[in-house]
């Protein structure tokens, strides 16, 4: 009898869960039908989602109210939906280059726009619970794909001065709303790992603490419990890609203050994920994991859930590089050291059509066996090797049009001097993107291996070029 008890209990939260993960599952299979086209890329800005939110106001299902304006006068919007007693609010783009969430409320909202076979689970959401949306509270920052607003202020440090009239209207709306739960969205370096491992933190949580002393109340374990909820949830999509976020107290952050307020507050972080680098496929998972965590609220299911599955959830750690080559062979001095190098990538604004180019810098060098690579290579008997200054200053744009550089890389060139005006035009950020050799000013430049470099070298085997690292890539040579 003692171990049917035992038994019952330890399938509680399965049983509870199995409606979660049969919803999550049909997500994952119909995701398509609810995917806004028209936001299609990270850098979206307030004008691609004014007509969005326009359509909304036509809308039944909708309620939408003007909150006020940002800095620069950009409308920020309260939408809400449903007409149940428990409440959820979610705000969304506080840092204006944090918009994978913004691009999954706008599906979540064609989710709830639509008449199909989850008919059911939609109106149990909207009967039982009331949301509000406050998507992209930082317009300004969105508009110029920046972290901070135009003042140059974090809006997610403002939650106790309220400078910021963005800060003012979040803070103003919240303490109107009075709701039960709250969700913090937002982006993280890509970079992070799941603990000291090589997986990408994909999606990190976050239950907020409210006092220094991180200490756990009824609200905070309400949400600790709807992240162990999640967190299952998601593991049928990312196994091993989900972490958890640092939960040191910051009485200037929203989440905190929310928390503390009596709001039962999740983060969510979005991450990386190995070959999406416009984090659509990340926006797919946002969608799944709130709207799991809607129907987990509407159906109280959340509070079958065990405190110990949020504490297991292994921490976000710093372990990853973009590229990682391993036991790269050095020639010093008459000597040969076996050594490996870590490339970052990272985007700075330019003037190209994407609105950004990619650069890449040696960020360490040496013994990294305790760390991985999104893309990792064993350079075992391969050997850097400097590429060669192409003899002739190129002066004007128009020579450096007719450069074959195909043919360049593989006679050995990966360094092309031009005048200072040719690399002025063409802009130092916008050349490596357009070019993929270095363009350089001096004809006796040499390339040094060392950290802040920007990559430029070939791999021989014996005498042999096999490979060539350029900008964060590494490109198997043809001939």
């Amino acid at each position: 009898m003692k171990f049917l008890y035992f038994l019952l209990l330890t399938l509680l939260p399965v049983i509870g869960m199995s409606q979660e993960i049969s919803f999550a599952h049909n997500l994952y299979n119909t995701y398509e039908s609810y995917r806004e086209p028209s936001l299609n890329c990270r850098r979206i800005n307030h004008g691609n989602i004014l007509p969005l939110i326009e359509k909304l106001r036509h809308n039944s299902k909708f309620v939408v109210h003007k909150l006020g304006e940002s800095v620069e006068k950009r409308e920020l919007f309260l939408i809400k939906l449903g007409i149940g007693k428990t409440k959820i609010f979610l705000w969304s783009q506080m840092h204006g280059d944090e918009s994978t969430a913004t691009m999954a409320l706008f599906d979540i909202f064609n989710f709830f726009s639509a008449n199909d076979f989850l008919n059911e689970i939609r109106e149990k959401i909207l009967r039982e619970t009331t949301l509000y949306f406050l998507p992209m509270v930082n317009p300004d920052g969105a508009e110029v794909f920046q972290r901070r607003n135009i003042l140059e202020i974090d809006l997610n440090r403002d939650a106790s001065r309220l400078v910021t009239p963005e800060a003012d209207i979040l803070m103003n709306t919240f303490d109107s709303l009075n709701a039960d739960f709250g969700f913090n969205l937002h982006d993280q370096n890509t970079r992070y790992s799941v603990g000291r491992n090589y997986k990408q933190a994909t999606i990190s949580f976050l239950a907020p603490a409210f006092n220094d002393k991180k200490e756990m109340n009824e609200k905070r374990g309400h949400a600790t419990k709807l992240i162990g909820m999640m967190d299952k949830v998601l593991k049928e999509f990312i196994p091993g890609h989900v972490a958890k976020y640092s939960d040191d107290y910051e009485p200037r952050a929203f989440g905190d203050t929310f928390q503390k307020k009596g709001t039962s507050t999740i983060l969510i972080e979005s991450g990386g994920w190995k070959d999406d680098t416009e984090k659509q496929f990340i926006r797919k998972i946002n969608f799944i994991g709130m709207l799991a965590a809607f129907l987990s609220i509407a159906d109280k299911t959340y509070m079958e859930i065990p405190a110990s599955n949020y504490e297991s959830i292994p921490m976000n750690d710093e372990y990853l590089f973009d590229l990682l080559l391993k036991n790269v062979t050095v020639e010093e001095k008459g000597r040969s050291f076996p050594i490996d190098i870590a490339i970052n990538n990272d985007e700075q604004k330019s003037d190209s059509e994407k609105g950004f180019t990619t650069l890449s810098t040696i960020e360490d060098i040496g013994d990294l066996s305790g760390f991985h690579g999104i893309e990792e290579m064993d350079c075992s008997g391969l050997t850097l090797k400097d590429g060669k200054v192409y003899p002739k200053k190129i002066e004007t744009n128009n020579e450096l049009a007719a450069i074959d550089f195909q043919k360049l890389i593989e006679d050995g060139v990966l360094f092309l001097p031009v005048e200072k005006e040719v690399l002025s035009y063409n802009g130092k950020s916008d050349s490596q993107k357009k070019f993929p050799i270095r363009l350089v000013e001096a004809t006796d430049f040499h390339f040094q291996l060392k950290i802040g470099e920007r990559p430029a070298f070939y791999l021989f085997k014996n005498d042999t070029p096999k490979f060539v690292v350029l900008n964060g890539t590494v490109i198997r040579l043809k001939r």
